[in-house]
């Protein structure tokens, strides 16, 4: 990502929310040369001044109002739950402020219309925090795909399990899919996008909603990904793989010494003028065992790197990876998860966000 440029003046910015995300956003704000923290803003004042530390010189207050009145404050970061998105957002980009809010972009996509139609209307930058979208293992994804590395995409398959804090007001699809989809939204090349999604779930333990659910979206190149979530595996897994005409890419990451793994082994099929006369009507498949590559990943914190983007949106005017745009392309498909989960896995057409 872009480093910010040394000449330019750091951007106030207030962080509203000082819960779970809330100390992570606090902690590279203040570490960026970008950004200027000007003041945390929870409900609980005791609790941002805990996240502040006791020696910080930032504010610490409950007044939201008063923050987005300072002329000082340019930026503001959502941490609250997705339920307040709508109206904090709103009220910053009414009082002409910059907006990152933490994903999900909000409650519906409905919502979600509404502040990124606020936000150009209004010329400001609205941005998702998709963390994931800043690892260097998902940008080395993004590179592989977009350059031709791996050659035209077959299909995506994604797993995302653990024994998990089962949420009592929404499923396992909407709590833990969001990463997985803001991913393969990030990383699909230029023109490549789902058409349609069917979901299925599962409750065993009675929990009220899905504790298990499979998505798979079919691309309109023919394509496939498939999204595995789940809160009740005794074991926990982060696995990707990115299958593509020329390689296969293999992305574990609870694997440190070899997050990403990129092969040369598949499937070749003979098109039609390769083969004889009398071959032609079976195609014919061969097997490739080529060499295995890791390639080296330079470590950085997403956050940081996610902080940055944000900056370089707000100084240049041009719209992040992972804008409100972006936002709403995972809204528009986890409300379509849950109607094909209400309708049986049906697949559900994908056509407001395009």
């Amino acid at each position: 990502m872009t480093s910010p440029s040394a000449d330019r003046e750091p951007i106030g910015v207030a962080v509203v929310g000082a819960g779970y995300w809330g100390p992570n956003l606090v902690r590279n704000f203040s570490g960026s040369a970008a950004f200027r923290l000007t003041s945390v803003v929870d409900l609980d004042v005791a609790r941002a001044r805990k996240v502040l530390g006791a020696y910080s010189t930032v504010e610490a207050t409950n007044d939201l109002d008063a923050v987005l009145a300072n002329p000082g404050v340019g930026a503001v970061a959502i941490a609250t739950p997705a339920g307040t998105h709508l109206e904090v957002a709103l009220k910053a980009l009414r009082a002409g402020k910059h907006v990152l809010v933490e994903k999900p972009l909000a409650a519906t996509y409905a919502d979600g219309l509404k502040l990124v139609s606020e936000a150009e209307g209004r010329g400001l930058t609205v941005m998702c925090d998709h963390t994931y979208c800043y690892t260097p293992a998902v940008t080395r994804i993004r590179e592989a795909l977009h350059s031709g590395e791996l050659g035209e995409l077959h299909y995506l398959d994604s797993v995302r399990i653990n024994l998990g804090l089962v949420q009592r007001d929404i499923d396992v699809i909407w709590d833990l899919a969001p990463h997985d989809l803001s991913i393969l939204d990030f990383v699909l090349p230029d023109g490549v996008f789902p058409v349609s999604v069917s979901a299925h779930g599962a409750d065993p333990i009675g929990a009220g909603n899905s504790c298990v659910g499979y998505l798979t979206l079919a691309l309109n190149t023919g394509a496939i990904a498939h999204i595995h979530v789940n809160w009740l595996s005794p074991i926990k897994v982060r696995t990707t793989i990115v299958g593509g005409s020329k390689r296969t890419l293999v992305w574990d990451d609870l694997n440190p010494t070899q997050r990403i793994g990129i092969y040369d082994r598949g499937v070749d099929v003979a098109t039609p003028d390769e083969l004889g006369v009398d071959e032609r009507r079976s195609i014919q498949v061969s097997y490739r065992s080529g060499d295995m590559i890791a390639p080296a990943l330079v470590e950085k914190e997403a956050l940081g790197q996610m902080v940055n983007a944000f900056a370089e949106a707000i100084h240049t005017g041009t719209p992040s990876l992972t804008d409100g745009r972006a936002g709403l392309r995972v809204l528009e498909i986890l409300e379509a998860a849950s109607r094909s989960l209400a309708d049986g896995g049906a697949a559900i057409p994908l056509e407001s966000a395009r």
